[in-house]
């Protein structure tokens, strides 16, 4: 299976924090398939503020594959899955996890996070998540 790390996770990557997400991040490395999102891509590098570090992680980041995220169909996709929460009393904070949810949805991605955002996609929708 096909894991697409979310950038809560790779932001504590970065920043040494261990969490139960890092743990196994770091497990996975190197043994399963893990790929990223163009969004996440971004997400992650803009909260580097020195360059010798922005180029590492850029580095790191880019031997994964890349997936580009957002396009009609997803933004469509995703739009249905926001109202649909919404129409059952859950509130997605930030459109940009609305898109990642649903573009491992549409994808059969399962997804390595820790942002509650995600939650009511799991319970709902159908999101396959990795729970370490």
């Amino acid at each position: 299976m096909t894991t697409l790390v979310d950038s809560s996770v790779w932001i504590d990557y970065f920043n040494g924090k261990d969490t139960p997400q890092t743990a196994y991040l770091y497990r996975a490395l190197g043994t399963q398939s893990i790929v990223i999102g163009d969004l996440i891509l971004a997400e992650v590098l803009q909260g580097f503020r020195e360059e010798k570090d922005f180029a590492a992680a850029r580095s790191a980041l880019l031997k994964f594959q890349v997936f580009e995220m957002v396009g009609q169909a997803i933004a469509l996709k995703s739009s249905q899955n926001f109202r649909s929460l919404r129409k059952q009393g859950f509130t997605v904070r930030k459109t940009i996890d609305c898109l990642i949810a649903t573009f491992c949805i549409e994808n059969n991605l399962e997804l390595l996070h820790a942002d509650r955002d995600f939650d009511s996609f799991e319970q709902y929708l159908g999101l396959r998540v990795i729970h370490p």
